[in-house]
């Protein structure tokens, strides 16, 4: 959507909070009578049956739809240099494919810098990984030798000993069951059977980016006018948390790579050469787990601890001290100031979240399932202040974040009686 609005686009704030329309899904305020919801017209069901129908569809051919999923994150990213060239009139067609060089030119520069080491690495792992599996069964085996001679009262030492057992089958025995990871695991794998339906990403891309305005207009003009204002702002109130959430996952899955490779390499140099033996995978796995919240960062410090364990306890202390500190630095310093407070949840909410999100749609499920569920929870929030004339304050400080309202179309006329003021 364009940032800027039409001449009868309302900014809330000051005498243009006075034209917020009253909200059609609700009767006209009568005094001494409680508020309550008002009937549909034919036009605004037909098109919530619409809405519902093309949703459930969506649902069905859900496997289909992901390669689609990732070109509107795509169509995100590009379409701001897009506007920018085309506000200095490049036409738009043309700023496209200059977006798509640059894009192109900047992925296979930064694959020319990385992808080479990166092989190395991967090259390397594997032929030292027969070496590695014995180290570290030697120093488990070590391990459990030194716990076999502690005095532990025999209650204790069942029970730690069900517990061994349980996480070395993956299940019952008070274990950790892993179970929830497999239809994360099994997206990963549907991601690279849709490998066809990728192929065609950048041709789709094209079109959303080179026709965007005009379809913009054209599901602007198809709203009625009662229903343009709360669709436009439950759009953007929308649109704002994927906005940051896009943002803030690039920037932090970046940040978190590059501090977690320097910090590799200064073990490498006070702790043991190991880690510096494979920085940059290790490095590249902790970026690309930043996407998934809570969850991603305690799985990429695992195959760094299992690599430390293969050298002795205090590697493996100084590798979860590493990844202990770059979270810190992340949740307390880079999260705030880069995705403020569009997309934050309780920790109990988001792991639910991606629970689910992982049993519905797999890797992309719990990938999207903290801008989902924060950007459900805005729209909600938005609608339960709608249907409360008597703080019309929050409202419009809610309205304040997302901008002018509606773009490009003028307001119907609004009744003063039926003004938030009364």
């Amino acid at each position: 959507m364009d940032e800027t609005a039409g001449p009868g686009s309302v900014a809330p704030g000051g005498e243009s909070a006075a034209r917020i329309p009253p909200p059609p899904f609700l009767r006209p305020p009568v005094p001494g009578e409680p508020t309550a919801f008002a009937p549909l017209s034919p036009r605004v069901a037909l098109l919530v049956v619409a809405v519902l129908a093309f949703g459930l569809l969506l649902w069905m051919a859900r496997d289909a739809v992901r390669p689609f999923i990732i070109g509107l994150l795509f169509v995100y990213l590009l379409d701001a240099p897009v506007r920018w060239l085309a506000r200095r009139g490049v036409r738009r067609t043309l700023a496209i494919l200059l977006v798509y060089a640059a894009a192109i030119t900047a992925i296979f520069g930064f694959l020319w810098l990385t992808l080479a080491p990166l092989i190395d690495e991967v090259l390397r792992f594997i032929e030292d990984f027969p070496a590695l599996a014995d180290q570290l069964s030697a120093q488990l085996q070590r391990l459990y030798d030194l716990y076999s001679h502690l005095q532990i009262p025999a209650a204790i030492r069942s029970w730690i000993d069900q517990i061994i057992a349980g996480i070395g089958s993956g299940g019952g025995g008070g274990g950790l069951d892993l179970s929830w990871l497999i239809p994360i695991i099994s997206g990963a794998g549907s991601l690279v059977g849709a490998l066809f339906a990728y192929l065609i990403l950048p041709v789709f891309v094209f079109y959303l980016l080179k026709d965007r305005v005009e379809l913009t207009a054209s599901f602007d003009r198809s709203l009625p006018a009662t229903w343009r204002f709360d669709t436009w702002a439950v759009i953007k109130s929308a649109e704002r948390v994927f906005g940051q959430w896009v943002k803030g996952q690039l920037i932090l899955g970046f940040a978190v790579g590059v501090f977690t490779f320097i910090g590799l390499m200064v073990l490498s140099r006070v702790v043991d050469p190991v880690f510096g033996r494979y920085a940059l995978i290790l490095s590249v796995i902790a970026g690309v787990l930043e996407l998934v919240p809570i969850i991603g960062p305690i799985i990429s410090a695992i195959p760094a601890v299992l690599l430390a364990a293969t050298v002795g306890p205090v590697p493996v202390a100084a590798a979860l001290a590493l990844y202990l500190l770059v979270q810190q630095v992340e949740n307390n310093f880079l999260v705030p100031k880069i995705q403020g407070d569009a997309v934050e949840l309780h920790p109990a909410i988001v792991m639910s979240a991606i629970i689910i999100g992982g049993s519905l749609a797999g890797l992309l499920g719990a990938i999207l399932a903290l801008p989902v569920t924060a950007a459900a929870r805005d729209v909600v929030r938005y609608l339960f202040r709608r249907m409360s004339p008597d703080e019309p304050e929050a409202l419009e400080a809610a309205l304040a974040k997302l901008g002018p309202i509606p773009p490009g179309r003028p307001l119907p006329p609004v009744d003063p009686v039926l003004t938030p003021d009364g």
